[in-house]
């Protein structure tokens, strides 16, 4: 263990995961119409009659599945069955194959669009669901969903992924992952669990075309989303043309250390040397435009007009603290340890919510808490703090 990084630390993730664990054990289940509910607001109060989303769902499983394979101190089996049965029953099309986006409180298809990003995190969690329970059914329909993918996203001639289909996986006009992103047919957002989800399945489907794949989402990141200020560029068009000047810096520093996970698994070391290469420079790019000692991590940046947005949003404060955990222990240099750990206190006294439960969304510059988010939600869910609990807390064992 770091002497840098003390044992008092480890022990407050761990109890962080507990409460975590605990708040969606009960205060997501849908004890009504099945599943999960679909919202609760900034107090935690149910929104009723809120319709479902596949990221929140397929992100539970996701989440459940690797606090069971983390420690066995957990009894999850409910939650995970729960989860991978209203996943395969509500969200699944059976008929063109993949998951739908969105359905209604009652569990019936309202959009059946098929987003890349959404087959991405479905392979995600049913893969970590197949390495706590076996669960063969479950294997296979990650397989099949990669199969997807390789077939109607796979951009044969020009590289990468396309973002959106619509239900046939025909193409479709309007591929914006939300209201905020930029209607592109490539994006780093969608490229990077992508490779996350292929990571994990490769796992347990170490199959030559898969390992290929991966290998390619590695290279696309390396050479063609960041640029040579060690920021990742976030949209383009077919052609791989830049379509934007945002910055996000919670992207930037989780593609560290997932880039660097994803070369790990292929086993290529060639590869695993150049993420381990640009880590250092990606991470102290995000120091030095992102971090303010005391003050947590920004949300992001336009470029061209030189806007920063100063919202502190939950997410980049927990994978802020894995990326900079990885520089670390590449570097062996103590700033990066230094600001993890800083970026953990701004976190327990600004952002998680103990009061009501989780963490906030986000908070203004001020650390006033933005009372209009949800505290769960289409996009609001246990897996970025969750999984930054794991991840710090398995690098100590």
């Amino acid at each position: 263990m770091s002497k840098v990084i003390p044992t008092i630390f480890y022990k407050e993730l761990e109890q962080e995961l507990s409460v975590i664990t605990q708040y969606w054990e009960l205060n997501a289940v849908d004890s009504e119409n099945g599943g999960f509910v679909g919202q609760r607001d900034h107090y935690n109060n149910l929104v009723v009659n809120a319709n479902k989303g596949i990221i929140l769902n397929s992100r539970i499983l996701w989440s459940f599945s690797a606090i069971a394979n983390y420690s066995e101190n957990f009894n999850l089996v409910p939650m995970l069955e729960r989860s991978y049965t209203y996943l395969k029953d509500n969200f699944r099309d059976k008929r063109y194959g993949g998951v739908y986006w969105e359905l209604d409180f009652k569990g019936q298809p309202v959009n059946k669009k098929k987003q890349v990003y959404a087959q991405a995190f479905t392979i995600y969690s049913l893969s970590e669901y197949y390495l706590y329970s076996k669960n063969e059914e479950a294997k296979k329909w990650a397989i099949s969903l990669f199969e997807l993918i390789e077939k109607y996203a796979l951009d044969k001639q020009k590289g990468g992924y396309i973002e959106a289909f619509q239900e046939d996986w025909s193409p479709i006009n309007d591929m914006r992952l939300s209201n905020k992103d930029k209607n592109a047919s490539k994006t780093m957002n969608t490229h990077l669990h992508v490779l996350e989800a292929y990571t994990t399945l490769y796992k347990i489907y170490p199959e030559v075309r898969l390992k290929a794949a991966l290998e390619n989402l590695v290279e696309l990141f390396l050479e063609k989303f960041l640029n040579s200020d060690y920021n990742f560029e976030l949209f383009f068009d077919d052609d791989w043309n830049l379509q934007s000047d945002i910055i996000s810096f919670g992207h930037d520093i989780e593609a560290l250390w997932l880039i660097i996970e994803a070369a790990k698994v292929t086993g290529n070391q060639e590869l695993l040397k150049q993420t381990e290469a640009v880590a250092i420079p990606i991470a102290d790019s995000f120091l030095a435009k992102a971090y303010i000692k005391g003050k947590g991590v920004l949300n992001e940046e336009d470029r061209l007009s030189g806007e920063v947005d100063t919202d502190r949003h939950w997410w980049p404060q927990a994978e802020a603290m894995v990326g900079l955990f990885y520089a670390y222990k590449l570097s062996k240099n103590n700033k990066y340890a230094n600001a993890l750990l800083d970026i953990w206190e701004f976190t327990t006294e600004h952002i998680i919510d103990h009061k009501n439960g989780e963490w906030f969304f986000r908070v203004d510059e001020n650390y006033i808490p933005y009372k209009n988010e949800n505290k769960l939600g289409m996009w609001k869910c246990p897996y970025h703090n969750s999984r930054a609990c794991i991840v710090l807390l398995k690098s100590q064992l």
